[in-house]
């Protein structure tokens, strides 16, 4: 929840100051913006108020800026409040501006926050477990600083509001300057007081703060439906007039200085202040929810405010007047020009003379004037400015530890100690006060599901204009120094003859943020699914291809590798040609993937190889991706022990296993059968043979290969609304899970409903949904609908049992239950035969997989894709051929794809984690 105040133009109470004032340079007030968060605390669960600082920048009497029209923009905080009239339409434009840009940004601050767990250290807690400690400490230690020089700001316009007020009695403590350093030292201590005594005090006076500014912000608004006495006409203050709104609608350019531009760099800073929410995080009860919330909310209410104070005044008070109660006159009088003749005043010769005291053109007070009690307004200038220097004495050093507990900088960690049960930064306050104090002293005066990457670039590219149109030369003198370093780093290159300059310098920094990666500790959060798929040459497999494409394009590591079976003399020459062909094949099908191959004498230690070696530094693959065998029943037993041997090799490596089955098989060579691996599918075209060869200069040609024919596949088709089943059975570090989110967020899957089948009880169903549920919301991939499975413990049916049976009828040793030396004697030479005590001691997982396929059947029949875990056979315990008799009866009969993923045990989703 959030409230916002007054805004820039309402908090005007004081008048301006004279030409003569020393002080007539430029001043800088601040408007609060109140932001409601829970309290976390032991023993806490109530709201805590919070003030969002934004800046108001006025230029003095010295060289005003009068542009006439109705809305008013101008400075709260200060003494000095120059109010520069505008129309209400560009006001509203300015406004509606000025918003769009928070909003964005406010939508990135929400995405960021929502992004894992959040806590103290606010904004730069947020870049720097977003972006890394690079950007992160640059701007954390500056905008600590910032906050700590804000609090100066914001504290020396309140002393110079109470300064004016002295200075009226004839009361000053000793000059004019000198009562603003006395002040706002005096003030600050007082604030440092409050944040030491904890944030409950705080809490106390920023509500206070709080009231202030809805009491100010209530009585303006309830003066303007006050009928004007006669002085207020007098004043130009004439209550709600449609034809005042109407003129003060448009512009009346005054003064050769006025322009758009110039009002908007006036408004924009007081449209900022947005994170405060975010700068409190470590004291909020749930910072994912409540930053986007507040900070939104805040900015909603904020835009409601500044168009109902800019339209109402607007609408009361004529541009001119002279505040003599002499020039009233009858309606229709001769010789009267202007609005307020129909309302009974004649205010022509001062209008003419361009000498009008009053009027939004001229008035500095219309905003006290018009509300029912103007000292009113002068107390929420009071708590404009002290909530803002209070919100900053309390963000600075927060930010400040949290950056020195990180210790990315030397000699700042003596400011990362926190005393009491909350932590607090008090040596921050500290350091804070002696800035704000130092800053006091010397006279200082200046002059964020709804996330889009392409809005968040809109927005930036809108910040760069304003910098320019805030302070053109300030923002020349940044950009050539970021200019000058990004140009020193991108072509700062030793000179080597490796082509072209521009070749030279992408080989460069690829190998530079390469090496740098390997510095690198590896996170939860920084986890990429980076697959090595077994695709032999890739255009012989274009399914396995495209499915590992989809998920990992713009995001990972895809590498095709390819094993190469013979004697190296021969094979060599063939994989030098066959690696350029292939890799334009995978571009020509816009697949983000490197290619490799290997020579090896058989294709499981080809396999270990490309799991070894394959990849750079931290860039390499961490899933074993291949296609079903198949052929298991009628290949060579060798190579059935070979394929269960790769999956067994790829869980010793740590690697995750994804082994993908389709109905109508994942091998479409036809004429080029050459190069397929006879171990994995050769047999799915039992015409061609397994030791076929092509002729020369087909499959291994290059320019054959680029120029084929792309064969089409299931995933390069939209999906519409089907569904993506995932059947989480066993806890794998949450691979299963992961791949299909990360094909759902792509275009063509983007339609398909995602869900979760989990086993459980008939009587808990409820129960255990709900707890699913839950899990699955603190990994934020978004699954909803949870499927709980109560009889996937259930005995299946009698056919299909019989049916798994004749399955492995063929390799069974039908030993007799012999002793186990017997069953080895008998098993020579034939390691994948199954004994009767191993069929009788893996029945009950037997009889699971049987009953997970009717599961299969009937709950995924019309899906387009269904993930499930799959089962693991123990290496020694489980015979190759029983193993793939499982996997055999768990994906048969389906129509859809199955990707049978398992992970290593390794967490691949973020729980909460920092």
């Amino acid at each position: 929840m959030v409230w916002p105040s007054p805004g820039a133009s309402a908090l005007m109470a004081r008048s301006p100051l004279s030409p003569s004032d020393p002080l007539h340079a430029e001043h800088l007030g601040s408007y609060p913006l109140l932001a409601l968060a829970l309290d976390h605390r032991p023993g806490r669960n109530r709201w805590v108020l919070w003030f969002t600082v934004g800046w108001i920048v006025a230029l003095g009497p010295s060289s005003p800026r009068h542009l006439g029209g109705g809305g008013t923009l101008g400075k709260a905080g200060g003494t000095a409040v120059k109010q520069c009239p505008f129309p209400t339409a560009l006001t509203w434009l300015i406004i509606l501006m000025s918003v769009t840009v928070t909003t964005i940004t406010g939508l990135s601050i929400s995405a960021i926050s929502t992004n894992g767990k959040v806590k103290s250290g606010g904004t730069y807690f947020l870049i720097s477990r977003s972006l890394g400690p690079e950007l992160g400490g640059s701007i954390g230690l500056i905008f600590a600083f910032a906050n700590a020089v804000a609090v100066a700001m914001h504290t020396v316009g309140f002393a110079e509001t109470v300064r004016d007020l002295l200075q009226e009695h004839n009361s000053l403590i000793v000059d004019p300057t000198n009562d603003i350093r006395i002040i706002g030292v005096i003030t600050v201590t007082v604030l440092l007081g409050i944040s030491l005594a904890g944030m409950e005090w705080e809490a106390k006076a920023q509500i206070l703060f709080f009231l202030v500014i809805l009491v100010s912000f209530i009585n303006y608004l309830v003066g303007t439906v006050i009928p004007a006495t006669a002085e207020k006409q007098a004043k130009g203050f004439f209550s709600y007039r449609a034809d005042i709104f109407a003129q003060n609608f448009v512009p009346n350019w005054r003064g050769p200085e006025g322009s758009f531009f110039g009002l908007f760099s006036i408004f924009f800073p007081s449209a900022t202040g947005i994170l405060a929410g975010a700068n409190i995080s470590g004291d909020l009860k749930d910072p994912a929810v409540a930053i986007p919330k507040g900070t939104l909310m805040a900015i909603f209410w904020t835009t409601m405010s500044y168009l109902v104070l800019s339209a109402t005044i607007g609408a009361c008070v004529v541009r001119d007047a002279s505040g003599s109660l002499n020039d009233s006159v009858a309606v229709g009088s001769p010789g009267c020009e202007g609005l307020a003749c129909s309302f009974g005043w004649n205010f022509t010769a001062c209008a003419q003379q361009q000498s009008c005291r009053y009027g939004l053109s001229n008035y500095y007070q219309s905003m006290s004037m018009v509300s029912g009690f103007g000292p009113l307004i002068t107390a929420g200038i009071f708590g404009a400015t002290l909530s803002s220097a209070l919100a900053c004495l309390v963000s600075a050093p927060k930010v400040f530890q949290c950056l020195c507990k990180d210790q990315l900088y030397p000699l700042i960690g003596f400011f990362g100690k926190g005393y009491g049960r909350n932590s607090e930064p008090i040596r921050g306050y500290m350091l804070t006060y002696v800035i704000a104090v130092g800053f006091i002293l010397i006279g200082w005066r200046p002059s964020f599901r709804y996330y889009s990457k392409w809005a968040a670039l809109f927005g930036a590219a809108v910040s760069v204009v304003i910098m320019f149109l805030l302070t053109w030369w300030a923002a020349l003198i940044a950009f050539g120094i970021v200019i000058f370093l990004l140009g020193y780093v991108l072509y700062k290159k030793p000179d080597v003859n490796w082509g072209s300059s521009m070749q030279a310098s992408s080989y460069n920094m690829a190998l530079n943020y390469s090496v740098g990666l390997s510095e690198v500790d590896e996170h939860i959060k920084n986890y990429r699914p980076q697959c090595l798929v077994l695709t032999g040459p890739p255009n012989f497999r274009p399914a396995l291809v495209d499915f590992v494409g989809t998920f990992t394009k713009n995001l990972s590591l895809m590498l095709c590798g390819n094993v190469l079976i013979g004697p190296r003399k021969q094979k060599m020459p063939e994989s030098r040609l066959m690696a350029d062909g292939h890799t334009k094949w995978l571009m020509k099908r816009k697949i983000k993937a490197f290619y490799t191959d290997v020579v090896a004498e058989d294709l499981r230690s080809g396999v270990q190889m490309l799991i070894q070696a394959a990849g750079l530094g931290k860039m390499r693959p961490n899933i074993l991706v291949l296609g079903y065998k198949r052929n298991w029943r009628t290949a060579s037993p060798e190579s059935l022990e070979d394929y269960v041997g790769i999956l067994h090799d790829a869980f010793d490596f740590k690697y995750g296993v994804c082994v993908m089955r389709m109905k109508e098989g994942l091998n479409v060579s036809r004429v080029l059968q050459a190069h397929v691996n006879p171990t994995f599918e050769a047999a799915e075209h039992p015409e061609n043979g397994t030791g076929s060869r092509a002729a020369p200069g087909t499959a291994a040609d290059p320019t054959t290969l680029a120029s084929e024919q792309q064969a089409s596949t299931i995933f390069q088709s939209k999906q519409g609304k089907k569904t993506i089943d995932i059947y989480w059975l066993f806890d794998d570090g949450g691979l299963t899970l992961l791949i299909p989110y990360l094909l759902g967020r792509k275009k063509r899957w983007g339609k398909c409903k995602i869900r979760v089948f989990v086993g459980g009880q008939i009587n808990r169903m409820d129960e255990e949904r709900k707890a699913i549920v839950s899990l699955l919301s603190k990994f934020r991939l978004g699954f909803h609908e949870v499927h709980i499975l109560p009889d996937i413990n259930q005995k299946p049916r009698p056919e299909h049992i019989k049916r798994f049976d004749e399955l492995i009828a063929p390799f069974r040793l039908n030993d007799g239950f012999k002793d186990e030396a017997t069953v080895n004697e008998m098993r020579q030479g034939c390691p994948w035969k199954i004994s009767d005590e191993e069929v009788d001691k893996n029945r009950a997982k037997s009889l699971r997989q049987v009953r997970l396929n009717e599961i299969l059947r009937d709950y995924s029949r019309d899906a387009a894709l269904i993930a499930i875990t799959p089962p693991i056979g123990r290496k020694g315990r489980c015979p190759s051929s029983l193993y793939m008799a499982w996997l055999e009866t768990l994906s048969q009969d389906l129509r859809p794809p199955i990707i049978l993923t398992r992970g290593n045990q390794e967490n691949v989703l973020t729980f909460y984690c920092q």
